[in-house]
């Protein structure tokens, strides 16, 4: 390939690292491949303060670089996969889903302390109604509190004392080389992940035959297989924000097992079960565990936390 490729990401640290490993997997595959890093503004760095479930919508962190692409702006964009809108672009494809690093959700202290040995009244930060109804439900003594910024912005806030310590996505901590931060990695059993977390995603325009049959070499059959289950069970959710879910997959000999859970956000009820089913067949599994799972949650769904229907809430993604 002679042209130039324009590549679309946020402007965080840990979005141009997760756009420099995307431009490196493609320099190995084409040795002199010309890349271009064009930084584009979102929604959601637009409003770095306002909580996210006040943003409503969906594309708050991906709708701007969709559009970049779309438009010719750029030829291809590089997301978080938990970030993309369940609902596909028409004029886009994702043509790669590269290998997971791990998904699972980490606690940061300032003391040191595990989730289970913080204080009671502790003051956990995060920017996720998933991440803090799961942490009411392990602990509620705790006190989530409402917090948003880059990786490094958290983790900062939480060295002032705005916080005693940070949940977010272990992926990130990973791909910065600050692993060292992390106090805890908590388990699926404590903490259900957000669909598609861990993953990074390349969209490209559906026509644009050389850079999709390009990108499409960095895919990574087996997680592309768990992102889609857990994708359609949470379109076939169909939920607002402020309904906390989960989904996490994993593909076995030729099998796909998937787990999803719905809870409220105060922690006081959680619906989890489990599914599988072959390889290949994984938006099917995602819909039907979606559909058993909501017979089983009609108490947590009936009302959301601000005692709306949880039907009047926006589609919800990247939780």
């Amino acid at each position: 390939m002679t042209r130039t490729l324009r590549v679309g990401t946020r402007g965080s640290r840990l979005s141009l690292r997760q756009t420099q490993l995307v431009t490196d997997a493609l320099a190995r595959l084409v040795p002199g491949l010309r890349t271009e890093t064009v930084i584009v503004k979102t929604a959601g760095d637009r409003a770095p303060d306002v909580p996210l479930e006040w943003l409503g919508g969906v594309g708050f962190f991906a709708g701007e670089l969709e559009a970049a692409v779309a438009d010719g702006r750029c030829d291809l964009a590089v997301h978080s996969a938990k970030d993309l809108p369940t609902e596909p672009h028409p004029r886009l494809v994702i043509a790669a889903i590269l290998h997971r690093a791990d998904p699972r959700d980490v606690l940061v202290s300032r003391t040191g302390a595990r989730l289970a040995d913080l204080p009671a009244g502790a003051r956990v930060a995060t920017s996720s109604p998933r991440r803090a109804a799961q942490v009411l439900a392990h602990r509620p003594d705790l006190v989530p509190v409402p917090i948003r910024g880059n990786i490094d912005t958290r983790l900062a806030k939480m060295e002032r004392g705005e916080c005693d310590a940070v949940c977010l996505a272990g992926a990130g901590l990973l791909r910065m080389g600050w692993q060292d931060r992390v106090t805890e990695w908590l388990p699926p059993e404590v903490m259900l992940p957000a669909p598609a977390q861990g993953a990074l995603a390349v969209q490209v325009r559906r026509g644009d035959t050389d850079c999709r049959a390009l990108v499409a070499a960095l895919d990574d059959a087996p997680t592309r297989e768990a992102v889609t289950a857990e994708r359609a069970f949470l379109a076939r959710l169909g939920t607002g924000c402020r309904v906390p879910a989960a989904a996490l997959a994993v593909v076995r000999d030729g099998r796909t097992i998937l787990e999803a859970l719905i809870a409220r956000e105060d922690g006081r009820a959680v619906r989890r079960q489990i599914a599988g089913g072959p390889a290949g067949a994984a938006r099917w599994l995602g819909m039907s565990l979606a559909d058993r799972l909501l017979v089983r949650a009609g108490d947590v769904l009936a009302l959301t936390a601000a005692g709306e229907p949880a039907g009047a809430a926006a589609p919800r993604h990247g939780l």
